[in-house]
């Protein structure tokens, strides 16, 4: 397990870290959690296409009425 020791400084109201290179995560967002004495920090989990259209606000429109064809022959 890698371990390097960090300065922590405040930003505002709150308390922070730098986290060196070696230990970036990927992405903008990461998820915080404490158990016990310790600080886990890991990376969001990528939110799935499900997730992100429940967020989306439904259509207040009238979609014009399709016609369904018949369908086409085909030659293979």
């Amino acid at each position: 397990m890698m371990e390097r020791h960090v300065r922590l400084f405040r930003n505002g109201r709150n308390q922070a870290v730098r986290i060196p290179r070696d230990f970036e995560l990927p992405g903008n967002d990461a998820v915080i959690r404490k158990e016990g004495e310790r600080l886990i920090v890991e990376a969001a989990p990528r939110k799935s296409l499900l997730a992100l259209l429940a967020t989306l606000k439904p259509l207040d429109e009238d979609f014009p009425e399709m016609v369904d064809l018949p369908p086409r022959a085909v030659k293979l």
